[in-house]
């Protein structure tokens, strides 16, 4: 009949679309049982899942009038009708259960309910048998039909897909909690290490560089590349220090006006002869020679610039180019690094920043370094509310560009330490 069709299919698209929303999964599969017995015209539904331990169904969903009495129960493989579904992955009708060995008559019995007739098709997941699904009853003394079959599969299917998307959520969370754990224990061993080596390389890098001045120039090689390498080791500690710092929210900066233009001068005057060695063109470009004040901490936005030079330097071949411009855009000044180097490829592009990322394998690449400078970079930028990202072609070279506030905004002076003269 026309009236019964339109019902039916209004009553099935009222439990997909319950599917999509944030009702709990026994309230869900709740609403299937009742859609179950009430479009197949059935006394009652029940839900079983397989228990891979025990290799018996349990009652995943039962009517709340069942439930105390069987919830617990556990219904064989090998000596009834579910039982039966789930090995054969096929559904099953009996139409008269009192004319069938297959049916498990213990549930009945602890119910206190009278199985006339049942319906069971199974609970399919990737085409693998996961439960069986079940209607009792049909009534008015009718039979159920292959049309009974296949608005119970259509059921079964949103009841499996609901039963899935909780476990997934459940590893989701499993997984979160996980990650945040092992993110807080790599904080702390960043942090005790680095509280931990800085006495001890103070002493080193004090001790080295009095040794220095008096020694021989036998030995002052040897002395320089303790100082050398001590530094590089005070750098790392220094970078991983920055990047915890601001993650915890133990960062601050010290605010005062700087000019953007001699920040510049100053870091690209530092790489010069890095640049040189590398017969690397260096060049600056600032728009209408324009001082270009922000209000920001220096040290911190030269230690940015410093490591995104250092990274061009790095990756730029013999004889390339380096250029830094510098403009006033609206309330922001953007300063960009452009190199002619080997570039990026397109995949790595969004890891860039990440702490410890490398582009290069660990055991193949050519250049040094831990993978801390860009995102140390991200930070010193990001705590002045600026923004910070990567354009690159492979082979062709890289564009590394910020922008900083002119002015900082309100919402970000709990971030500011106050520059003391």
């Amino acid at each position: 009949m026309v009236v019964d069709q339109s019902k039916l299919l209004n009553r099935l698209l009222e439990v997909t679309r319950n599917l999509g929303t944030s009702v709990d999964l026994e309230t869900y599969l709740r609403s299937i049982l009742s859609a179950a017995s009430e479009l197949t015209e059935s006394e009652s539904a029940s839900l079983m899942e397989y228990d891979e331990i025990s290799r018996e169904l349990t009652f995943k969903y039962v009517p709340w009038f069942h439930r105390d009495a069987i919830s617990s129960a556990r219904i064989p493989l090998d000596s009834s009708a579910a039982g039966w579904v789930f090995l054969n992955i096929k559904p099953l009708i009996i139409n008269d259960v009192k004319n069938d060995s297959r049916h498990y008559s213990k549930i009945d019995e602890l119910a206190g309910f009278t199985t006339r007739s049942l319906l069971a098709v199974p609970l399919l997941l990737h085409g693998k048998p996961v439960g069986v699904f079940e209607v009792f009853n049909k009534k008015n003394e009718s039979y159920y039909t292959e049309d009974d079959i296949a608005l119970l599969e259509a059921l079964s299917a949103l009841a499996t897909t609901a039963m899935q998307n909780e476990i997934l959520e459940g590893n989701v969370i499993s997984y979160q909690s996980e990650a945040r754990d092992l993110d807080r224990l790599k904080n702390e061993f960043i942090a005790i290490t680095s509280h931990e080596l800085r006495t001890p390389l103070g002493l080193i890098l004090g001790h080295s560089t009095f040794l220095r001045e008096l020694i021989g120039d036998n030995h002052q090689e040897q002395v320089d590349a303790i100082i050398r390498n001590a530094t590089r080791l005070k750098e790392i500690i220094e970078s991983l220090s920055s990047v915890d710092n601001y993650q915890t929210g133990g960062a601050r900066i010290r605010q005062r006006k700087i000019s953007i233009a001699r920040v510049i001068e100053d870091v690209v005057a530092s790489f010069r002869e890095m640049a040189l060695q590398k017969n690397i063109t260096l060049k600056v470009m600032l728009a209408g020679g324009q001082e270009l004040f922000v209000d920001a901490d220096g040290s911190k936005v030269a230690i940015a610039l410093s490591n995104l030079l250092k990274n061009a330097i790095t990756f730029t071949n013999q004889g390339g180019h380096v250029i830094i411009h510098s403009e006033l855009q609206s309330k922001f000044v953007k300063v960009s690094i452009e190199d002619d180097g080997v570039g990026i490829p397109a995949e790595e592009l969004p890891h860039v920043f990440d702490r410890f990322y490398q582009v290069e394998s660990h055991l193949t690449r050519k250049h040094g370094g831990m993978g801390l400078g860009l995102s140390v970079a991200k930070v010193m930028i990001e705590m002045h509310g600026g923004r910070i990202w990567a354009e690159s072609t492979e082979g062709i070279g890289s564009t590394f560009t910020f922008l900083l506030p002119v002015k900082l905004k309100i919402d970000e002076t709990e971030h500011i330490q106050p520059f003391a003269e």
